[in-house]
């Protein structure tokens, strides 16, 4: 059962082949099984059996929505009522939001069951998840590799059938990196499609809500659920609800995807670039025409993003000083020295660095030289894929320019580990929707993501595109040994 899809469970649950809480023990049973990896930070079987008793019943009365009864579990950056919201930080060990996340909130309306809450990179700050306070994520291929970060838990759990699927952020690629590394499908939308009311914020310009799953059918059945307007999150984009599902029976011939050339340059790995280059020869074999287009200030994204969302989250954690909100020193003089230690305290090294590089950058003196001359450079990057898009339908490229590297092998070099978001950045600073689909194995047996971008509210596109590919392979159905 634990092999099922989202969407495949979702039909034995009506058809009653198995019962929501029958498939909550499963999984919390798979949980306990599969601990080594870290994956999971909170879980409270009390809490799902009683999700799960509530989605039975409501199967009964014939109230059922497609979800209802499937497990799913949440990036520990999403508040939470039952379980502990930590952001894997010590400065929020313990917290216990006193409301539910929108996104969780609207997966839990929908009849979701939450399995718990899945380790990350603090504050969602990290490419490798060893930045958490609560110890690294293992990747299920291959346990000496990182899963990818920030939502490196989530990539894990969906990996090893831990969790049919589960919800992730991304920041600067942080679903679809880890996406690729761990072999799941990962996809972030347009920027204001998800709510982010009760999502702990890091860059708030940047930061959006995706999903995890096997497949982009399963993706597209989630985002019904869990993407819409919400009045309290003012960035919130007001439009009508759509069927995301709409496109995945329409095929791809006579498409155009773009290949940007600068995707392709030096530092991609031969491994990564000919699992790549196949799978895009899979979708000319599926109808698809290639246009060769040009991203040329696609590089400039990392030191543009490591301006803005360092700005951004040195604002956001301001409020974490011991005081209003999170860890408190045990030991200090006066106020001054209380907020210094608590902070020096709660938050870890990667937060620190971000936090003091913001701070710099938005300092007198400086605010204008970086920070305004960063947001100039991000509208430039937005305007070329504006560019892009009326040579092509979507644009297609690597995720990453390695497959999943060892655990500390960049973790002493921070512009090395930031150089790992090369491709995934300049969509991001756009806010435009992109995906990781898995799309073949690199050295060392590790998987390789193909990423898949779109222009503005065109998911249903995206999802679509991406599942022609799923029919047409069987990436997305391997399964890491010993699982």
């Amino acid at each position: 059962m634990f092999e099922k899809s989202v969407a495949e469970l979702g039909r034995a649950l009506s058809a009653k082949q198995v019962s929501a809480g029958e498939l909550a023990k499963l999984y919390l049973d798979r949980i306990e099984r599969h601990k080594e990896l870290n994956a999971f930070l909170d879980v409270r079987p009390e809490v799902t059996l009683v999700q799960a008793r509530a989605a039975d019943a409501r199967i009964a009365r014939g109230e059922a929505t497609p979800l209802t009864g499937v497990p799913i579990a949440h990036k520990d950056i999403f508040v939470t009522r039952d379980f502990a919201s930590t952001a894997s930080s010590r400065m929020l060990k313990g917290y216990m939001s006193p409301f539910d996340a929108t996104v969780v909130d609207n997966l839990a309306k929908a009849g979701m069951v939450s399995l718990g809450k899945l380790n990350c990179d603090e504050f969602a700050m990290g490419s490798s998840n060893e930045n958490s306070y609560y110890g690294n994520v293992l990747n299920p291929w291959d346990k000496t590799a990182v899963p990818g970060g920030s939502s490196g838990g989530s990539a894990a759990a969906v990996a090893a059938r831990i969790a049919p699927a589960a919800t992730a952020t991304d920041t600067g690629g942080s679903i679809r990196e880890p996406a690729a590394f761990s072999g799941v499908t990962g996809i972030k939308p347009t920027y204001g499609r998800a709510s982010r009311w009760g999502m702990i914020a890091f860059a708030s310009s940047l930061d959006q809500a995706g999903i995890m799953t096997r497949s982009a059918e399963d993706a597209a059945l989630i985002f019904n659920a869990m993407l819409g307007f919400d009045p309290k999150d003012s960035t919130s984009v007001d439009r009508a609800g759509e069927d995301y599902t709409r496109d995945l029976k329409r095929g791809v011939k006579g498409l155009r995807i773009g290949v940007p050339k600068e995707f392709f340059g030096d530092g991609l790995q031969p491994d990564v670039e000919k699992a790549v280059r196949e799978a895009l020869q899979e979708y000319v074999r599926l109808g698809v025409e290639l246009v060769d287009i040009s991203l040329p200030n696609a590089a400039l994204g990392i030191p543009v993003y490591y301006v803005i969302a360092p700005a951004e989250c040195s604002s956001n954690l301001s409020r974490f000083d011991g005081v209003r909100y999170g860890h408190r020193a045990a030991q200090y003089g006066d106020l001054d020295d209380m907020i210094k230690k608590s902070r020096a305290e709660g938050f870890g090294p990667e937060p620190r660095r971000r936090i003091l590089i913001g701070a710099y950058v938005l300092s007198h003196g400086y605010y204008d030289a970086y920070y305004i001359q960063a947001q100039k450079v991000r509208r430039i990057i937005a305007d070329e894929f504006q560019q892009a898009f009326r040579q092509c339908d979507v644009i297609a490229g690597p995720v990453t320019t390695s497959v999943a590297f060892g655990f500390g092998e960049k973790a002493a070099d921070p512009v090395a580990m930031y150089l790992s978001d090369l491709y995934t950045i300049p969509g991001s600073l756009a806010g435009i929707p992109g995906m990781s689909i898995p799309c073949g194995f690199g050295a060392k047996n590790r998987p390789v993501g193909l990423q898949l971008m779109a222009n503005y509210f065109e998911e249903a596109k995206l999802l679509g595109i991406a599942h022609q590919y799923q029919q047409a392979t069987d990436w997305h159905r391997r399964t890491p040994a010993g699982i």
